[in-house]
């Protein structure tokens, strides 16, 4: 039995997982779905890792998933614990020494034109999903963003990198150049948009315990 430990991406919170964590345990696995403190001005990148860290405990077998945003998490806990694999899942990929704040205009983000937020985030989700959403976003006030990540390399982990097909948020085009000029991988691929795991989370546990084999 592996332990998944979810973490969710910008203005998230556990809700983000809360179709993805059936569809683990009923293939035998276990999760863990920790909340960063998003909403503490004071915290900075090493209190999202030691949150994390809290929340597995004494844990093992451990797959880390970090989403969208939460890909500047998940290497960190990579680091600091015994992590079998990293899932970088519609990510955004550091670089040692970036600032969160800088990554939009360092890789080139192609800002999304004439699309509503929801249009961005959602596309794919069904709509009594779309209609609880907006009471589990978190407004986002933590000091992480002028922060230079700080790992000085990426951590020797197994790491993939999967995304959405239909990802409106972050394009398919965009991710593949940014994972191949970060990581020197070529992602995998799923299909969903940008909150892949509330529109098919059925197979993106599937693909994530294919990992596992």
């Amino acid at each position: 039995m592996a332990t998944f430990v979810l973490i969710h991406g910008g203005g998230g919170s556990a809700w983000d997982w809360h179709l993805l964590v059936p569809e683990l345990t009923a293939r035998g696995h276990d999760a863990v779905v920790p909340e960063l403190p998003i909403g503490d001005p004071a915290a900075g990148l090493a209190a999202f890792r030691d949150t994390v860290v809290g929340a597995v405990g004494d844990r093992r077998d451990l797959v880390v998933v970090g989403h969208s945003y939460g890909g500047f998490t998940a290497p960190l806990v990579a680091a600091a614990l015994p992590v079998r694999l990293l899932v970088l899942l519609a990510p955004m990929i550091p670089r040692p020494g970036e600032k969160p704040g800088d990554w939009w205009r360092e890789t080139g983000y192609p800002v999304a034109e004439g699309l509503s937020e929801e249009e961005q985030f959602f596309n794919g989700v069904p709509a009594t999903i779309v209609a609880e959403a907006g009471a589990h976003t978190r407004e986002q006030v933590s000091a992480e963003g002028d922060e230079p990540w700080p790992l000085d390399a990426w951590p020797d982990v197994p790491t993939r990198v999967l995304i959405g097909r239909d990802d409106r948020f972050f394009p398919p085009e965009f991710l593949r150049r940014v994972a191949a000029e970060r990581l020197g991988v070529v992602p995998d691929e799923i299909d969903g948009g940008h909150a892949v795991a509330l529109s098919h989370p059925g197979e993106l546990a599937e693909r994530l315990v294919s990992y596992l084999r």
